[in-house]
């Protein structure tokens, strides 16, 4: 395990994903139909831990493709307005387009209309992987959606060889997309391929389950995964906690509620907060009660890119919360 908390306390991380616009109903409880305003942002789950990342205090660069137009130049332009370095981003010209999402801040009847038609960040290839100077960073980060086409997936596979040939380790988001892939078989046999190359994963009972085939086989999935010395599996259960398996150990913990007001981008702030929580030096069960505190603050706020905290902000959250539900012990 040393080698991958070395490389995270490195702090400086190439994540691979996509990035794309965010618009969401303004003000909080709207209904997007009923909206006569949006509000736009940075979205995009690697984009999200590459933002998070850098606002706790991290160095990140986003690997991707973005698509050759007002909408491509947006998300370059938030990108670098949070700090994330662009330099190995390819825009792409032609019918390819960044993915745009529409949704709104509430929880009942939440309504998250995404658009990923010819979906640009799918054309990431191989010699776009070979120019990345791995050199710079101390690891790699991928989330599970580069796996769900070509050349985008042969691509990754090739970064994740290329990171391991100069000792980085790779850090494994599962989020597993269904609408992305061709077929529920296809995704299950990529992404248990990609797992078993990570020497992090991250992921919900359900996408470990997916990966089983059942969601009663998916705690045996992340046990059978957590077997290889050194690895790290994160077992997220939602408002029961998670369970982090190393080394033949199980660390149990629970979750800081807070009133929502969306559902989505706490999977992609609990990744920044974790990994930037280890880098910051904190033990591990320390540093994964962090990643959840940040999942809390995104949900209680507007937007995703916008609501990952700061190391300030979180800390001031950690120190005014009444503390973490008791884990589930199950």
């Amino acid at each position: 395990m040393s080698a991958l908390i070395d490389g995270i306390t490195g702090g400086r991380f190439a994540v691979f994903g996509r990035a794309g616009m965010d618009m969401f109903a303004d003000p909080i409880g709207v209904k997007s139909e009923d909206a006569e305003s949006f509000r736009a942002d940075l979205g995009g789950s690697s984009a999200n831990i590459c933002a998070g990342l850098v606002k706790l205090g991290c160095r990140s660069s986003l690997v991707t493709s973005v698509s050759d137009d007002a909408v491509g130049r947006f998300c370059l332009n938030r990108l670098r307005h949070y700090g994330v370095d662009t330099s190995f981003i390819r825009m792409v010209g032609g019918e390819f387009r960044t993915s745009l999402a529409v949704y709104e801040s509430r929880i009942e009847d939440f309504q998250n209309v995404i658009y990923r038609n010819g979906a640009v960040d799918f054309e990431v290839t191989q010699d776009d992987m070979d120019k990345v100077a791995y050199d710079r960073f101390s690891a790699i980060i991928s989330a599970g959606t580069v796996f769900a086409a070509e050349p985008s997936r042969s691509a990754t596979f090739r970064a994740f060889d290329n990171a391991r040939a100069v000792g980085l380790p790779v850090i494994f988001d599962i989020d597993y997309r269904p609408y992305s892939w061709p077929s529920p078989d296809i995704a299950a046999e990529v992404l248990s391929r990609a797992g078993e190359q990570s020497d992090l994963i991250v992921g919900n009972d359900e996408e470990f389950g997916f990966m089983a085939g059942g969601i009663d086989k998916g705690f045996a999935k992340a046990q059978e995964l957590a077997q290889k010395p050194g690895r790290i599996v994160i077992y997220k259960m939602g408002e029961k906690g998670a369970v982090t398996l190393v080394d033949g150990q199980k660390i149990h913990t629970g979750i800081y509620p807070v009133t929502a007001v969306k559902p989505n981008g706490a999977g992609d702030s609990f990744m920044a907060g974790l990994l930037a929580s280890i880098a910051a030096g904190h033990d591990l069960e320390t540093a994964v009660m962090r990643g959840s505190a940040c999942a809390s603050i995104v949900v209680s706020k507007p937007g995703c890119a916008p609501a990952m905290p700061t190391t300030s902000e979180l800390d001031a959250f950690l120190a005014s919360h009444p503390g973490p539900t008791a884990p589930d012990q199950e």
